[in-house]
């Protein structure tokens, strides 16, 4: 897994170099600039994470009972459930006000977004409610 995680980051690092490098050569626009010095920063960030993951025993240790700690799930799934519930809020107000605002395509979107998101819950509903 360690590897994987380790490959995954040289990846990033090395998408995130060129297409910093192709916008600065004039190939790609700025959008693709940022996203390259997005993933360079990431790439390196989770690089510098991993390598002190496996030097460091303490840290180590600290993360491992971070990851299997039940109390930590529970706030992740919690903090997931308010995540969502507040983009259904946000996007239904969006929904409104940009079709007031007469942007029809972003109250498109938002509205898409709410029904996407819903009905991912009732499909995510109905299984779980099988399994437990």
């Amino acid at each position: 897994m360690r590897t994987k995680r380790m490959i995954s980051s040289i990846v990033e690092i090395v998408i995130g170099v060129a297409l910093v490098a192709c916008s600065y050569a004039g190939l790609v626009d700025e959008f693709w600039s940022g996203m390259g010095a997005a993933l360079l920063v990431v790439g390196i960030l989770q690089m510098a994470r991993l390598i002190r993951y496996n030097s460091n025993e303490e840290y180590r240790e600290k993360i491992d009972v971070n990851n299997s700690d039940e109390r930590n799930r529970y706030i992740a799934a919690k903090a997931w459930s308010y995540a969502g519930y507040v983009h259904v809020f946000i996007a239904a107000i969006g929904t409104i006000v940009f079709r007031i605002l007469e942007q029809e395509t972003l109250s498109m979107l938002c509205s898409f977004s709410v029904c996407v998101i819903i009905v991912i819950y009732w499909i995510s509903y109905g299984i779980l409610q099988k399994r437990y």
